[in-house]
């Protein structure tokens, strides 16, 4: 049997078993939240809207449905080409790195959601993201970075689960190195050994703080679930930045 192993957040993010293991994320969990959001931002319809690392797009597609102007940014080829599909004169998507800004002062509301963050490795990387979007947005542009809180996440690691999806059984562990949320993912699929890892910076609330600093921006709220419940640092599910360009 070939054994394959691939290293790189791009290559597991933009695999198609990325999607099988993912599947069964609850998109009404999704459309929740959005839909929480928009009502507490009260985005007024002409805005242009930014969806940073978008994934297939399915975010994207739903602020787009609502009436929005929207552009979606990924670093997958994959993903891109799925979300593409959904293109239209409000709705482009782009393979595009986001720790480069996309147009300079161009979108009125930026969101980077579902923990897509914390993939890069250095301190470095992940305030180019930030930055990169605070050039994009233009002044008193307002950006909301959805996150796990690392606190509850570390403290509540499931170490080994087995998944079965698809006829493909996913057998996952999970660990924290002291800086890094890591999940091993091993399966056999189409005659081959998988193996891939997903590594997630366990990025404190401080530091988020001090990136938007650096960045320009000021904190408007920090809330801790889909409902945009206050965040409680010790039981919260999500930290949910909402930060406007100064």
């Amino acid at each position: 049997m070939v054994q394959e192993k691939k290293e790189g957040f791009n290559e597991w993010f933009g695999s198609p078993y990325y999607h099988i293991l993912y599947k069964n994320r609850d998109d009404k969990e999704a459309k929740f939240f959005l839909t929480n959001l928009l009502n507490h931002l009260k985005i007024p319809k002409e805005a242009k809207l930014l969806d940073v690392a978008c994934g297939s797009g399915r975010h994207s597609i739903f602020l787009n449905k609502k009436g929005f102007e929207v552009e979606g940014i990924d670093l997958s080829e994959r993903n891109i080409a799925l979300a593409k599909v959904h293109d239209n004169e409000k709705l482009q998507f782009h393979i595009h790195d986001m720790r480069k800004s996309l147009k300079e002062n161009y979108f009125d509301y930026a969101f980077n959601l579902f923990t897509s963050f914390g993939f890069f490795k250095s301190e470095e990387e992940n305030q180019k993201c930030i930055s990169s979007i605070s050039d994009s947005l233009k002044n008193g542009g307002v950006f909301t970075l959805d996150f796990l809180n690392p606190y509850r996440v570390i403290h509540n690691l499931v170490k080994e689960e087995v998944k079965t999806i698809d006829g493909i059984e996913f057998h996952l562990k999970r660990h924290f190195d002291g800086e890094n949320i890591i999940k091993e993912i091993k399966f056999n699929a189409d005659g081959k050994e998988y193996e891939f890892e997903e590594r997630v910076k366990a990025v404190r609330r401080l530091s988020f703080l001090e990136f938007f600093r650096n960045a320009n921006f000021m904190l408007l709220q920090t809330f801790g679930d889909y409902e945009l419940n206050e965040y409680e640092p010790e039981s919260s599910e999500r930290m949910i930045f909402i930060v406007k360009k100064l």
